[in-house]
């Protein structure tokens, strides 16, 4: 698309928003919400309030379907600790992942079915 054409685009598409926009300033419902909201801010301002605990008071029953702090956030249970015994050395391995780089090439040597088996238990 041709910068000149985009341009006209945005340019179509501001007026289309203007229009929008000067319609809803003449609404009288529109008026009436934005009188009703900094009215209302400005009564919990006084009072010390914030949204959460006026919602609390106009509806208690919201509340206490929400938790009012945050859930702890569950722990994974900590990996066990895996023993490989390679037979033929008696060289072991300890690790939590199968990501340790002996282990590796042990299974890419033997196998992963012949290394597990070297598993303790």
């Amino acid at each position: 698309m041709s910068k000149l054409a985009e341009f006209r685009r945005a340019e179509r598409e501001l007026q289309e928003q203007l229009a929008l926009l000067e319609k809803l300033q003449g609404d009288s419902g529109l008026k009436r919400e934005m009188e009703f909201e900094d009215k209302l801010k400005a009564l919990m301002a006084s009072y010390g309030m914030d949204l959460v605990k006026v919602v609390a008071i106009l509806n208690p029953q919201l509340v206490e379907l929400e938790p009012v702090a945050p859930a702890a956030v569950k722990q994974r249970r900590p990996r066990q600790v895996k023993v490989y015994v390679q037979p033929v050395t008696g060289k072991r391995i300890e690790t939590k992942s199968g990501n340790h780089a002996l282990l590796k090439a042990w299974k890419a040597e033997f196998g992963v079915e012949v290394v597990e088996r070297w598993r303790q238990h």
